[in-house]
Order: structure tokens, then sequence, then C-alpha cells
């Protein structure tokens, strides 16, 4: 990155403009926001803004990481899975091109650092998938030599985030293995169905070890949960990283 690119964190809330939306599933967007043409967030993969508004009066805040490359320049992603109770992400899903939307950071969370781990895995549910992408993509795009295998649990095929991407992951980098996990799976499913168990935690997760890391994100109750079988399994709680 030349000496000329900005990079912006901030601890108080500023307005970044709603340029694009995708809609990545029935019920999750990709909304891209707009930075300076030489501008960056200055954070690393899998640290998190803060999105705030006012809802009935009251002051909220929550936290996206970004799904897009860290560094990249002039826009940055948050992918948001809308959820029945969710306000933020109620907010969010209703916002139109143009709308201006508050967030402060980057703030740090569980990150990746380069050099950490040869072997990493990854334990996601819904929408806690967002800090994997950006880690992920950020590794294969600069051909780091670290094995990543990523165990994901959505409710139905129609709920998985990024699938095409991880099919294409999968295909193109032989260093990329992704094993799903259906609540509700179609007829036929070959792969893992209900939780997240510790049969599926040993067979698709690296082995415990100095050279590997498991970054664990999701709804609550799934992370507490397999927070607690991977250290029956025997991997480090220092090797267990919540963005």
């Amino acid at each position: 990155m030349s000496a000329s690119v900005t990079r912006i964190k901030s601890k108080t809330p500023v307005p970044y403009e709603l340029t694009a939306v995708r809609q990545d599933t029935h019920d999750t967007k990709t909304f891209c926001f707009a930075l300076p043409e030489d501008a960056t967030l200055d954070l690393l993969p899998g640290d998190h803004l803060y999105v705030h508004t006012t809802i009935d009066g009251k002051a909220v805040k929550r936290p996206y990481t970004p799904s897009s490359m860290p560094g990249i320049t002039g826009y940055f992603d948050l992918t948001v899975k809308r959820y029945p109770n969710g306000t933020v992400s109620k907010y969010l899903h209703e916002r139109q091109l143009g709308d201006q939307v508050l967030m402060s950071g980057p703030n740090p969370g569980g990150h990746w650092v380069d050099g950490m781990a040869g072997q990493v895995g990854f334990v996601a549910g819904g929408s806690g998938i967002t800090p994997m992408i950006a880690i992920i993509r950020w590794i294969l795009a600069g051909s780091l030599p670290v094995e990543l295998f990523l165990v994901y649990a959505n409710k139905t095929e129609a709920d998985i985030i990024f699938r095409e991407e991880w099919e294409e992951d999968a295909r193109e980098h032989a260093s990329f293995h992704c094993y799903h996990v259906l609540g509700e799976p179609p007829p036929g499913w070959s792969q893992g169905t209900g939780r997240i168990t510790e049969e599926i935690l040993r067979k698709q997760l690296p082995p415990p070890g100095p050279d590997s890391v498991i970054f664990v994100c999701g709804p609550p109750p799934m992370v507490d949960a397999v927070e607690g079988t991977l250290k029956t399994i025997g991997h480090a709680e220092s090797a267990i990283i919540l963005p």
C-alpha cells in the first residue's frame, strides 16, 4: 500500500454514505459504503465497526465486521443478516442508496495477524460468518502458507451466506476446506446435520497444537458450546479466538 493512502479510524460516530446494496440471501444483504478514493479503514482482518442509530428515542449501537478485503480503498462492505428482533439489522435493511449511516471505529477484536498460525479453523453460525470471510479473503488473496478449515452452521441451504464464494474457494485453493452443517437439510444432503458436534469439530478442524488457531463467531449459545467443546478436544484457550 502506498504511503499516500489515508487510514481511517474514529472513536466518535461519523457518517458514511450507502452507495450500493447486494441481496445475498433471503434475509441477508451486503451494504457498500463510500470512502475517499485514497482512503481505507484502519483495521486488521476481523476487526469491527459500531453502527450507531436512535431507535424509539434510545441511542443504540451494534458491532459489525466489514466483509470487504482489509486495505481496499474507496469503499467498504458490511454484510448484515436481518433478525426479527434485531433493531440495528432492521434499521440497516431499511436504508436507501444515498442514506448516511453513523459508524465509529474500527475497533480491535479477535483478529488475524499474518504469521500467527499455519493451520486455521473457523466455526461460524449464521451471520457470524462475516469476520471469517474478511480473514479468509485476506489469507487467500495474499497466498499465505496457511491451511484453512471452515465449519459453517445454518438453518437451511437458503441461509448459507457467500455460498458461491465458498464453493469457488474450495475448487481453486487446495488449502481451503469447507464443511456445512444444516439444521433443516434437504433430501440427500451429504454434509453435517443438526448442531455442531464434538465429532464434527474433531474431523473438520485442525488438531490442537502450537501452529493452529480456531476462530469462533455466531449466536452466543453456539459460541459458548463450541468454545467448551474445543477445550475438551484439547485446544488451548489462547488458541480460541472470538472476533
